[in-house]
């Protein structure tokens, strides 16, 4: 009877923090407005490259089970994250990667069927070998993120999270602890396809499986490198 009560009381906090979030998204893109895909050239060929990158997330293939195909908006933190190591790991998955010789970037959201669970995506294609010094600093961030917090019990902590990424490069770190009082799980995952960053952030309110999050970063590895 505890435990159905539990259940039904983290159900429940999960709604209510859902409508604070939405509340507070609609606050911030009044500032701060999202996209679902950005990017940063006018020539002919960039054009293509970021109707190749929106093409790939706007019909994804092969994402796992309870996590739906349908994209969203791109994912914004729930919260203002004051620390600039953490605000430049988390930024990629929502359509803001790094500037210097980018040619296109996409981004998107879907949600899964966990409470609270949601997948931000965001692929950014380089010139030269630029993506390799970005993904190189963006490591460094996330290694320096070592807390986040914010006003109203927001506060999560780094932990190590090892995830296997098919491609070049991969650093991953999971963020655990409180959003607004309730618990929270954010997984971060920076990878290197080419001459794309692929940054994948996985979130939930109940606990998120790091298998589900290997997984995850696996099928949009895939998509990255086709």
């Amino acid at each position: 009877m505890r435990r159905g009560l539990r259940i039904i009381g983290l159900v429940t906090a999960a709604g209510l923090l859902a409508g604070c979030l939405a509340a507070c998204e609609a606050r911030r893109g009044r500032e701060d407005r999202g996209t679902h895909t950005s990017t940063h050239t006018s020539t002919h060929a960039g054009s293509r490259s970021e109707s190749r990158l929106r093409v790939l997330l706007d019909g994804p293939k092969g994402l796992p089970d309870g996590i739906s195909p349908r994209p969203g908006e791109a994912w914004r933190v729930p919260f203002r994250v004051a620390d600039r190591d953490c605000r430049a790991a988390l930024q990629p998955a929502g359509g803001r990667a790094p500037q210097r010789s980018l040619t296109a970037q996409a981004a998107a959201s879907y949600q899964g069927d966990g409470v609270g669970e949601q997948v931000a995506v965001g692929l950014a294609r380089y010139s030269g070998s630029e993506v390799e010094s970005h993904l190189d600093a963006l490591a460094e961030s996330l290694s320096q993120c070592q807390a986040l917090r914010a006003p109203a019990g927001t506060r999560l902590r780094l932990r190590s999270l090892p995830v296997q990424a098919p491609g070049d490069q991969a650093v991953s770190a999971r963020l655990r602890g409180r959003l607004r009082g309730y618990p929270y799980t954010m997984d971060v995952v920076l990878a290197r396809s080419g001459d794309t960053l692929v940054s994948v952030v996985h979130t939930g309110m109940a606990r998120v499986e790091p298998g589900s999050t290997e997984k995850l970063v696996g099928a949009v590895m895939r998509m990255a490198g086709a």
